[in-house]
């Protein structure tokens, strides 16, 4: 007889207060908030069955949700600076079982403040719980570091603390440690009941990259995660399951940024046709497209004429009238594709969930997208976008594709 498929919940605490990151649970690394990052890695390892995120913030709780974990409501009492994660687990395992009526037999503690956390490492680590290979484990890194003590006040000298100062051994003669990362804990769920703390009975090392490694405490930390993000995230391109609307930017995006203008101030642009093959084939899918400029400029309203969709230009807030223009049409912003090239389109990336920069795009604008086109801005960089939700050959559905609301 087949045992039965255990249950393992992964809770990830994300308070709405941080004195070092304001609103740090909600900042984004690559277009995404880090309590999505979270869930998505959660949600993407296969022995996980069960996400919830606790928190105290209704924006978290919304954004939980909409990256399809669940919500529990810490309470006042468990939000503060003094409360502990363990505390917070532990009342989201008593919310779960309240709502399902099912006991975990495994407990993640997922946190926030890893952004590079993957669906691998989550994994292994409650494997080594549900395999009965431990009774809690922890996501570590290797190190060969030589780790000092200062000397405490009114003495001199200095010591070493993982190793005799008179004896340096070379890298490939130590044994390594281990640096705990505080990305993912397991624990056997009755096993944390009882000892209400993360480490119980026997431990096991889940060893991870250590390039990967990063906590994020400090602005500077958010600044650094930013920055490695092209480098770390496995690269990501989203299909039309994923996408309810597309909103295209113009200058920079659909054009190589340069404007020729004749002796009469008129102004003329260079756009790709393979750009206008694209929007057309998604135009016939039945996407609901937009364009949106900051320019009061004929050439925008021509060009989106000639495209026949619709255009907003000469926009001063382009993120809020991207924010109306979804309310009017019925999309949820976090399934909007935005297409951009520069910094003033960085608010519109933080609004939406498919936030892509084209090639050529500004490098502050390029580590804030989740995705990047091959193809520069004005070189077909829209005709590559519409590969991404229909293949290589912009094949449509038989029937109009009806977005998801």
């Amino acid at each position: 007889m087949t045992p039965p498929t255990p249950t393992v919940l992964a809770v990830i605490p994300a308070r709405g207060g941080s004195k070092g990151v304001p609103g740090k649970n909600l900042a984004t690394v690559a277009g995404l908030p880090l309590v999505a990052r979270a869930v998505r890695a959660c949600l993407a390892a296969p022995i996980v069955t069960d996400v919830v995120v606790s928190t105290d913030d209704p924006d978290i709780a919304a954004a939980a949700r909409s990256f399809g974990a669940e919500a529990v409501r810490r309470p006042a009492a468990l939000s503060g600076d003094a409360a502990t994660s363990e505390s917070a687990v532990l009342h989201a395992m008593d919310a779960f079982e309240a709502t399902t009526g099912r006991r975990p037999d495994v407990v993640l503690l997922v946190q926030c403040t890893s952004p590079f956390l993957t669906p691998d490492e989550v994994d292994g680590t409650a494997a080594r719980i549900t395999s009965g290979a431990a009774d809690t484990a922890f996501t570590a890194a290797p190190s060969h570091g030589f780790l000092w003590r200062d000397a405490p006040e009114g003495a001199t000298g200095a010591t070493g603390v993982n190793h005799d100062k008179a004896h340096r051994p070379r890298r490939q003669d130590r044994e390594p440690e281990y640096l705990e990362t505080g990305a993912v804990y397991a624990m056997a769920a009755e096993g944390f009941r009882t000892h209400r703390h993360r480490f119980f009975g026997r431990t096991a090392l889940v060893v991870t990259d250590p390039a990967r490694v990063l906590e994020i405490d400090d602005p500077h930390d958010l600044a650094r995660a930013r920055a490695l993000a092209p480098l770390l995230d496995t690269a990501a391109a989203p299909s039309l399951d994923d996408v309810d609307a597309v909103v295209l930017d113009f200058d920079g995006t659909q054009t190589d940024d340069r404007v020729h203008i004749d002796a009469d101030g008129r102004e003329f642009v260079s756009v790709h046709r393979g750009d206008g093959l694209g929007i057309a084939a998604l135009r016939r899918a039945g996407v609901p497209l937009l364009i949106l400029s900051s320019e009061q400029n004929p050439v925008v309203a021509a060009r989106a004429r000639k495209l026949r969709i619709p255009v907003l230009h000469g926009v001063d807030r382009k993120d809020l009238a991207l924010k109306q223009w979804c309310d009017e049409q019925g999309v949820d912003p976090q399934r909007v594709l935005y297409a951009g090239n520069d910094v003033n389109d960085l608010p519109c990336f933080h609004l939406v969930g498919w936030p892509v920069a084209v090639g050529s795009a500004h490098d502050s604008v390029r580590a804030a997208a989740r995705a990047v086109t091959e193809t520069p801005g004005g070189f077909g960089a829209i005709r590559e976008i519409a590969a991404w939700l229909l293949g290589p050959e912009l094949s449509l559905p038989d029937t109009p594709v009806t977005p998801a609301r």
